[in-house]
């Protein structure tokens, strides 16, 4: 994190100093903060998205099972724009539809790397066509370019999972964490750009308890057959965000798109590893 990101972070310090939260616990939770990247139509920044636009497919490739949701030049993003190892060129495309089934991951990712031969396709995939207004949701998924700024981002949640009462605790290493939670809640309006796309950081929902990142994580422990529980507090910090997209569409109104991974499988681009979970309160 550059001196420039953790300046912006002043008025969050300044509150939480005046809750009477302690010093040292105030620095230990700004020393979590990440840097990433916030998307948007309105912004001036460089252009390094689009929402929309032609689905181009390497010729090879699957057609998707989700949606077209939007592609991400890599190459566009700055350097420190986010802490994630994303690959220095070609496009991200991210695909998704903002529908929470449990257990099921609601989009996918495909990376196309810069010089492959690719066609177009159709954008609209039928896996949801039983779902009445599918088409309708579809038809309204945002369309058009995306500027982005330099931000810097803090948790948005505040607690972990244990297995016995209460069911939850502080995150490890921070007993403040929910007065800090709250404090970045009242105070991230005043520091950072919104935008309906990010890429890096903490992930966001309404709920603002537990981290979807980390719910995704031990779903993952679950799915492969451990015991709830084992080794999920080392699972969630070995997943990051790779993308959140609030689609402020209406019929889904509310809802909250997060594409996830982990570490090792964003490094070596192995994106048909990531989980796609949806917040939603109809």
């Amino acid at each position: 994190m550059n001196s420039e990101m953790l300046e912006k972070l002043g008025p969050f310090r300044e509150e939480a100093l005046a809750r009477d939260i302690p010093s040292d616990d105030v620095e230990r939770w700004i020393g979590i903060a990440r840097p990433c990247a916030t998307l948007s139509a309105v912004e001036n920044g460089p252009v390094v998205a689009q929402f929309g636009g032609p689905l181009m497919l390497p010729v090879d490739a699957p057609a998707p099972r989700f949606p077209f949701v939007a592609s991400i030049d890599c190459a566009a993003l700055p350097e420190g724009a986010t802490d994630l190892l994303l690959p220095p060129d070609g496009q991200l495309l991210l695909f998704a539809f903002p529908d929470n089934e449990h257990n099921v991951s609601m989009g996918e990712v495909l990376y196309v790397p810069a010089g492959t031969i690719v066609e177009e396709r159709a954008k609209d995939s039928h896996f949801f066509a039983e779902i009445p207004e599918y088409w309708e949701i579809c038809r309204a998924f945002p369309q058009g370019p995306l500027r982005m700024t330099a931000n810097v981002s803090l948790p948005y949640h505040c607690w972990t999972e244990i297995l016995d009462e209460p069911w939850h605790a502080p995150l490890p290493g921070h007993p403040y964490s929910e007065q800090l939670r709250d404090v970045w809640l009242d105070k991230e309006k005043d520091i950072t750009a919104r935008g309906p796309l990010r890429v890096g950081g903490y992930a966001s929902d309404e709920r603002n308890e537990l981290d979807p990142v980390a719910e995704a994580a031990s779903l993952e422990v679950q799915q492969a057959g451990e015991r709830a529980g084992t080794g999920t507090a080392h699972a969630a910090e070995d997943w990051v965000l790779l993308a959140e997209w609030h689609p402020g569409i209406s019929g889904r109104e509310g809802a909250t798109v997060h594409w996830v991974i982990r570490r090792d499988d964003l490094a070596a681009r192995r994106f048909g590893q990531v989980r796609v979970t949806v917040f939603w309160n109809p």
